[in-house]
């Protein structure tokens, strides 16, 4: 079917009468003391009545112009069927820990031992390109926590920002708190129901000028779910002077701090001791905060304004022929 952006242009359409009615016509003269008869008072019956309907004809054209252009500023547009777009109305925080701890290589990628980090961004990225409809968001915290990128359909820029991410640009500490408080900030004026965030750690939160469970209040007041990651291995093997050692990169983590945030905001709490739980971990939460709305209908609009303005430069052209053979 066809629809007008702009229908009230064609309120237009009278003006040319209006103008014809109101404004007076120019009078010829009336001094001349001699009048010279002009030929056509001699000419055929026939040539007369040619003249009239050649007038005729140029008037129907010169309608049929004013009417197409008309048309054609009116923006006709023709609207193809309805496509249905499910909706899933989910808000995700990320809040990415770059604390220095970060740079433990006890993570495995491809049978190649990576840091936090880095398999960190392997995994979450995939999950980040699996966010269609969603809107996503970036804090980075260490020492401070940044908003990296605000709420956006731009997933794909979320995804680069987090790529280029290193570890100590927010500052070697650790402030979970910060960065919940920072979320808490940004999502206030967002719909209660799909407030989340996810907080990915691998440490204890040792600075900053709020607590975990000070912010975790915040957090449930303003009726934020915060899901909380701890990763890092059980144990790594190092090389020293004296040999390889085996070590428990994990001891720093405050596992209990990170079950009560998400305990006290209605969220969950994960552990990732390798690349495949995180896997897991990322799977879950699709589950989780599956949260479909109502469908919403979009239909295709072509705008078609070029057949009507073709039309009228094609009148033009023709009425312009017209008088040239008058």
């Amino acid at each position: 079917m066809i629809e007008f952006a702009t229908p009230y242009v064609f309120l237009l359409l009278p003006l040319p009468l209006i103008f014809y009615f109101l404004i007076p016509q120019a009078k010829g003269s009336e001094s001349a003391a001699l009048k010279v008869p002009d030929i056509d008072d001699f000419a055929p019956f026939q040539r007369t009545i040619s003249v009239r309907k050649r007038n005729f004809f140029t008037l129907i054209l010169t309608c049929l112009t004013w009417i197409a252009l008309v048309t054609a500023a009116a923006r006709p547009q023709w609207v193809k069927n309805p496509i249905q777009i499910p909706q899933t109305g989910r808000d995700l925080m990320l809040a990415v820990d770059l604390s220095g701890s970060m740079m433990m290589e006890d993570f495995e990628v491809r049978g190649r031992a990576v840091d936090r980090l880095t398999a960190l961004k392997l995994i979450l990225g995939e999950f980040i390109d699996r966010r269609k409809g969603d809107r996503l968001g970036l804090i980075l915290f260490g020492s401070q926590a940044y908003m990296q990128t605000p709420l956006t359909f731009d997933t794909a820029t979320v995804k680069q920002l987090l790529n280029e991410a290193v570890v100590g640009l927010a500052g070697k500490e650790t402030a979970i708190g910060d960065a919940i408080g920072l979320a808490v900030k940004h999502l206030r004026d967002t719909p209660q129901e799909s407030r989340v965030l996810i907080l990915l750690t691998d440490g204890i939160n040792n600075t900053g000028e709020l607590s975990p469970e000070k912010a975790a209040e915040l957090a449930a007041n303003a009726k934020l779910k915060i899901y909380t990651v701890a990763i890092g291995s059980n144990e790594a093997i190092v090389q020293t002077l004296f040999g390889a050692r085996r070590i428990h990169p994990s001891a720093d983590i405050d596992e209990e701090g990170l079950k009560f945030v998400a305990e006290k905001t209605g969220g969950h709490y994960f552990r990732a001791y390798d690349t495949k739980d995180l896997v897991k971990i990322y799977q879950k939460i699709d589950q989780l905060e599956m949260m479909e709305k109502e469908n919403k209908t979009y239909r295709p609009k072509d705008d078609i304004f070029t057949i009507p303005l073709l039309l009228a430069l094609t009148l033009i052209g023709i009425l312009a022929v017209v008088r040239v053979k008058t």
